[in-house]
């Protein structure tokens, strides 16, 4: 067993775990260490700079709450999020991609029928969404629900302003029939900032990130005998599309917004969704 130095200081501290830690906590660890000790060295880290990321670490510790995951929102702003969603939602073409789930779904929103508004608040321009949900070969899925929900016209989320919006605004659940069919009506999304007056924002704002997410619609959806699918479509021609500040964003998850010369919505937005059997 060696001591401690600079040039095998990785090495030394992985030297100590035990011989009965879990396999894959080893490789974790091991890795983390050896990532970890070639970073600092890389850089060549400042005791100032160390104290100063321990402070910002604890910082963002301490913003965590009930309502509040700060730590969420740093693997977001970081790309990390999304890296282990892609890794961990490989799927074969043509199935509709995956995204971030977000930190504002609510569980066991109503269940609404086909071509309910969700907006229940009167504000936003009106659309209607609608679409099939499908299985790989084109088929399409019976019995799958598609819970829906969104930010408002102000871009908050009812679980934001639980005293001034309505409860279960812009959610709803709905379930297909034989011909896989959905649709709703709701308000065609805005896009909006994360939470950034906490240390994960000061960072966005030392780096000259904005905090905004570009307009979207989130949708979890679930059926039989299929993996369930995370995933949002984004309204097209967005400002913020090749910038969202969580880097959720897909090219395929884009969503047409049509302006509607009829009907009783202002937008239409047809999406389909395919989904793999587990």
């Amino acid at each position: 067993m060696s001591y401690f130095s600079e040039s095998t200081s990785a090495e030394t501290v992985n030297g100590r775990m035990g011989d009965q830690t879990d396999p894959r906590l080893a490789q974790i660890m091991t890795s983390l260490v050896q990532h970890l000790h070639g970073f600092i060295k890389e850089v060549g880290l400042t005791e100032e700079e160390w104290e100063y990321g321990i402070g910002f670490l604890t910082r963002t510790g301490q913003m965590c709450s009930g309502e509040r995951q700060e730590f969420i929102l740093l693997s977001d702003t970081l790309g990390v999020s999304m890296l282990v969603d892609a890794i961990n939602n490989r799927r074969p073409a043509p199935a509709t991609e995956s995204t971030v789930f977000g930190p504002f779904h609510v569980a066991d929103a109503p269940i609404r029928a086909m071509g309910d508004n969700i907006s229940l608040d009167g504000k936003g321009e009106s659309c209607l969404f609608e679409g099939r949900v499908l299985d790989i070969n084109g088929a399409p899925i019976e019995g799958a629900t598609v819970d829906v929900w969104s930010d408002n016209a102000d871009g908050f989320y009812d679980v934001q302003q639980p005293d001034i919006q309505p409860k279960w605004n812009n959610r709803g659940r709905f379930v297909t029939g034989a011909d896989g069919k959905y649709a709703f009506r709701g308000i065609k999304p805005v896009s909006y900032p994360i939470p950034d007056d906490g240390p994960v924002g000061q960072m966005l704002g030392r780096l000259g990130r904005h905090p905004y997410r570009p307009a979207h619609m989130h949708y979890l959806i679930t059926a039989p005998g299929y993996q369930k699918l995370v995933t949002h479509t984004f309204v097209g021609g967005d400002e913020y599309l090749t910038s969202d500040a969580v880097f959720g964003v897909k090219n395929t998850l884009v969503a047409p917004y049509e302006r509607c010369a009829d009907g009783d919505t202002l937008w239409r937005s047809p999406f389909d969704f395919v989904l793999v059997r587990s």
